[in-house]
């Protein structure tokens, strides 16, 4: 089973903090809210109610953050993992990726699917996580066992702007060290990860082609030293902001151990692709929450951090990130998003509960109705209007 072999090559989430499901596409900036009737946003969360049989909820958010059920949800669906772009939304079953059309209402619609798996090394394995680029034209996968020896790729695929179909283009090479999804900086030209392989810290980043592909950029980044007799900092998932700096969680690890809290710290991108960093354990911050997901705002000036909890510090470029709001809930949160109006959307799986907050730099409250009771989510994607 995929999930054992996850549990038996990484250590737990805490060390490797999950990019779970995210589509790392992100909209146009605009962190001020719209007026109107018309939604904001569709929220979309993938539920796994048993027997084999997964669901999509849609939801339209109006300018208050206040959720209404999308005509004809919930959708039926062919996995729990998704991505989307204005037009087109993905989902993946392990084996295939599927695509539905997205209607003027956030209705679902399903038009196209194509086998993933056949294309992947070792035949064995397949799409595990989805995510896109910025524009949308081209979606990704993080492809488990891409060599059936442990070892994993990214896949890349065209999307067809017209009718949603995706054409196969290619796939990088395979590394057991590869984990998750990535995350594209402001440029859309580069984009990284991170994991800790072994107890191994591990900061890896493509270089994305005109045509989709991505290449190894061979990075052996700096990775500040843990603080002294905890061993050294394991990465989890990044977070960019709009410009060319990321947020990544470090962890201390000894002897593949957690040993001590999860802080926050900020490396900056240059041109060549290398990456670079002021941060110390001395002025890192440290989330109350551990780290689970995390996800910069549109406007690259907030950061959310869902675990233990939710979170929201301030996200300040290559400079330290600093505290914000504390804890605005404590429930489990396994997903983060944000949508272009100032609403951040959390995704607890354990309480069924989807939570919606308004937070801009200066001010932060809970959105009316918030949270909302679903049964048995897994996972969360926003596609802001």
């Amino acid at each position: 089973m995929k999930t054992s072999a996850k549990l038996l090559v990484f250590l737990a989430a805490a060390l490797c903090a999950s990019a779970f499901g995210q589509n790392r596409s992100r909209p146009p900036a605009g962190d001020g809210a719209q007026n109107g009737s018309s939604p904001v946003a569709y929220v979309y969360v993938s539920s796994s109610p048993g027997n084999g049989k997964y669901l999509i909820m849609a939801y339209a958010a109006n300018s208050s953050g206040e959720l209404t059920p999308v005509a004809g949800s919930p959708f039926a669906a062919n996995g729990t993992a998704m991505a989307l772009t204005s037009k087109w939304f993905f989902t993946t079953n392990g084996v295939e990726i599927y695509t539905s059309s997205i209607s003027s209402t956030g209705a679902l619609k399903p038009v196209s699917s194509i086998n993933a798996q056949k294309h992947n090394a070792g035949d064995s394995g397949g799409p595990d996580l989805l995510f896109l680029d910025h524009t949308g034209s081209t979606l990704y996968d993080w492809d488990f066992n891409s060599e059936g020896t442990g070892n994993n790729s990214y896949q890349s695929f065209d999307v067809d702007s017209h009718t949603g179909a995706l054409s196969y283009t290619g796939a990088t090479s395979a590394s057991a060290s590869f984990y998750g999804s990535l995350s594209f900086i402001g440029d859309n030209k580069d984009a990284y990860g991170g994991s800790c392989y072994h107890g191994t810290p591990v900061l890896y980043g493509f270089s994305r082609s005109a045509s989709g592909t991505l290449t190894d950029l061979n990075l052996n980044p700096p990775i500040p030293p843990a603080p002294p007799g905890k061993g050294a900092y394991c990465p989890g998932s990044i977070a960019a902001d709009r410009t060319n700096h990321f947020a990544v969680p470090l962890t201390p690890n000894n002897d593949m151990a957690v040993d001590g809290p999860t802080q926050l710290g900020v490396f900056a991108a240059e041109s060549s692709g290398t990456l670079t960093t002021t941060s110390t354990y001395k002025n890192m911050p440290t989330p109350e929450t551990g780290v689970y997901d995390l996800w910069a705002s549109p406007s690259g000036l907030l950061l959310a951090v869902g675990g233990n909890g939710l979170e929201v510090f301030h996200f300040n470029g290559a400079n330290p990130i600093t505290k914000y709001t504390g804890l605005l809930t404590t429930d489990n949160i396994v997903q983060v998003f944000w949508d272009n109006d100032n609403h951040l959307y959390a995704l607890s799986a354990s309480a069924n509960k989807l939570f919606v907050f308004t937070v801009t730099p200066t001010s932060f409250s809970r959105a009316p109705g918030s949270p909302y009771t679903i049964s048995s989510p897994v996972a969360l994607a926003v596609l802001p209007e």
